[in-house]
C-alpha cells in the first residue's frame, strides 16, 4: 500500500499530468463555489423569512433584536459555508474523479504497467453517473456520522473512517470498471472490502490536507490502479462489459 501511494505521488506533478491536474483542480473548484453560493442563498433566505415572521408577530419592538439576531446568524452561516466546504470535499473531489478516472488511469498503466493489456474506458455517462452516485453516497454518510460528530473526541475519527470507507469504495469501482462489467466490478470491490477499506485510509489522508486535496481524483485514481493491479496480481483477461 506504502509503495502504491508512493508511485501515485511521483506521478502527480510529472508533465503528463500537469494538464489533468489543473482540470481537476479547476472543476472542483467551480463546484464547491456553486455549492457554496447555493448554499448562502438558501440560509440567507431562511434567515431573511424567519426574522420577517418574527417581526410581523411580534411588532415594531422586535426589529433591533431581531437585527442583532439576523446579524449573528448571517456570521453563523458564514462559517457554516466554510464548515460545509471541508465536509463536502470527499464528494466533490468523487464526482470530479468520474470526469477525469479514465484519463488518469490510461497514463498511469502507460508508465507503470506497460506490458499488461489496458483498461478499456468507461463510458463518460456511466463513469459521470458513478461520480454522482458516490457523491450522493458521500454525503448520506456524513449526515448518519453527523450525530456522532458531537461525541467528544471522536468526531474527526469518524469522519475519517467514513471517508475511508466511501473513497476506497469509489476509486476502487472506476478502475475495475475498465476491466470488468459493472457488477463483477462492485462483487470484486466486495470481496475485497477490507483491504479497501485500509487503502481508502490513504485517500482519506490525503483529502484531510487543505487545498491539496483539490489534487484528490489525481492520487485517489492513481492509487487505485497500483491497488488493483496488486489485488488481481497481474493482467487479467478483460470481459465484454454490458452497460
Amino acid at each position: 500500500m506504502l509503495d502504491a501511494a508512493i508511485k501515485a505521488l511521483s506521478q502527480m506533478f510529472s508533465p503528463s499530468f500537469r494538464s489533468i491536474l489543473l482540470k481537476a483542480i479547476g472543476l472542483a473548484i467551480v463546484l464547491l463555489i456553486v455549492i457554496g453560493i447555493g448554499l448562502q442563498r438558501l440560509l440567507s433566505f431562511l434567515v431573511d423569512t424567519g426574522g420577517g415572521m418574527v417581526t410581523t408577530s411580534l411588532g415594531p419592538m422586535a426589529q433591533t433584536p431581531v437585527n442583532i439576531l439576523e446579524w449573528i446568524l448571517a456570521i453563523i452561516v458564514g462559517l457554516g459555508i466554510v464548515v460545509g466546504a471541508v465536509f463536502l470535499m470527499p464528494a466533490v473531489t468523487s464526482l470530479v474523479a468520474g470526469f477525469f478516472s479514465d484519463t488518469i488511469a490510461d497514463e498511469v498503466e502507460r508508465v507503470h504497467y506497460p506490458g499488461d493489456p489496458p483498461g478499456r474506458p468507461v463510458p463518460v455517462g456511466r463513469a459521470i453517473a458513478e461520480g454522482i452516485k458516490a457523491a450522493l453516497l458521500a454525503v448520506v454518510v456524513y449526515l448518519c456520522a453527523v450525530p456522532l460528530l458531537l461525541i467528544l473526541g471522536l468526531g474527526a475519527i469518524i469522519f475519517f473512517l467514513a471517508n475511508a470507507y466511501v473513497l476506497g469504495r469509489v476509486y476502487f469501482e472506476l478502475e475495475a470498471m475498465r476491466f470488468h462489467p459493472v457488477d463483477e466490478a462492485k462483487r470484486l470491490r466486495k470481496l475485497n472490502s477490507g483491504m479497501l477499506f485500509v487503502a481508502g485510509l490513504f485517500i482519506a489522508a490525503f483529502v484531510s490536507i487543505p487545498i491539496v486535496n483539490l489534487a484528490t481524483p489525481l492520487f485517489g485514481t492513481a492509487f487505485m490502479v497500483h491497488v488493483y493491479k496488486r489485488l488481481v496480481a497481474g493482467p487479467v483477461p478483460v470481459p465484454q462489459r454490458s452497460y
